[in-house]
């Protein structure tokens, strides 16, 4: 999952494009203000002369020409800010507008890579996976109850399987409307299709479209990472990268979990991923062919403890809706 170099330079490419239209946005402001107000550009030309002024006082020795450049930067910028107010435009009218203040559209803060970098990243994967391609089809929008069956009565809940689904759909909208104030965990449980890829779907289409960073891999293929990070890792700052993106974004999503191959060394990888993103409060959300009692057969008691006391679980019933020809 770390970047390859194209991949890199792919998302550096926004960062220099975004710079190049954050001086062009400016331009065409600086242009369009000293046209209807020149009075801001003498007050501009004053101040940059001043310094030059002042720059030249200190080279020789005038202690209280620091003291005098401040004093009159900001009362000339104060005047600045009075005209631009008074003619309708913002008094940061003149200075540069950053998509992402925290790095200047850099894509890095504090020498590390931004936040707003590592959304880009997570975009560029989803796009490079295909990924997008399926939240199209399978979100909240194309979400249909008419798949379910609406006569037979669940014994164990005394309601058919559409009137449960439609509880289903108001938790799974509910954990994305608390999703930022409280990123909980999920787990989905139920037997092969029922829905619960869907209803990840629809939440991972839903937080990408509010701008949550979202990581979607199936059980097998985060063994795969695990393994590759452990033993096939090239430098430290790709292994750094690759926990990164499992214990830092916003959302990670583990689809059918009981598939892969479990032996020691997945079953401490596994609980360390989720029990440090139980610890940082990001949300994760799991689903399982497999019941409760038998993920308590299959992995360690570590592993099944977090998953069942620190997850909510939300088990899905009914008939594989694949083989019915209603997925």
């Amino acid at each position: 999952m770390s970047l390859s170099n194209s991949q890199y330079q792919a998302i550096m490419r926004i960062y220099n494009e975004r710079q190049y239209q954050d001086k062009h946005d400016l331009d065409v402001r600086r242009q369009e203000i000293y046209g209807a107000l020149p009075e801001v550009k003498q007050l501009e030309d004053e101040l940059a002369s001043w310094a030059v002024t002042c720059a030249k006082r200190l080279l020789d020795g005038d202690t209280a020409a620091m003291e005098a450049m401040r004093t009159r930067r900001e009362a000339l910028s104060r005047r600045k800010k009075e005209l631009l107010l008074a003619h309708g435009y913002a008094e940061d009218a003149l200075e540069m507008r950053y998509h992402c203040p925290e790095c200047q559209d850099t894509g890095y803060a504090d020498g590390r890579k931004c936040r707003c970098f590592m959304k880009e990243q997570v975009k560029l994967l989803y796009a490079q996976s295909n990924i997008e391609d399926i939240l199209a089809r399978e979100n909240f929008s194309t979400f249909s109850f008419d798949v379910y069956d609406d006569r037979e009565l669940i014994p164990e809940l005394g309601m058919t399987v559409a009137d449960y689904m439609k509880r289903v759909w108001d938790w799974c909208h509910d954990y994305v409307e608390n999703f930022e104030k409280e990123a909980g965990s999920l787990l989905f449980t139920g037997g092969v299709g029922v829905g619960k890829t869907f209803l990840t779907n629809c939440i991972a289409k839903e937080l990408i479209d509010r701008f949550q960073s979202v990581i979607y891999l199936s059980a097998n293929d985060l063994v795969d990472v695990f393994s590759r990070n452990k033993f096939h890792y090239e430098t430290e700052e790709e292994m750094r990268d690759m926990y990164q993106y499992l214990l830092d974004c916003d959302l990670l999503i583990i689809d059918d979990l009981g598939t892969e191959l479990n032996n020691s060394f997945v079953s401490s990888q596994l609980f360390y991923c989720i029990n440090e993103r139980l610890v940082r409060k990001k949300g994760t959300i799991i689903s399982t062919n497999l019941s409760v009692g038998m993920i308590r057969d299959t992995y360690s008691d570590r592993v099944s403890s977090r998953l069942i006391s620190g997850y909510e679980i939300i088990p899905l019933y009914g008939d594989d809706l694949r083989t019915k020809g209603r997925i």
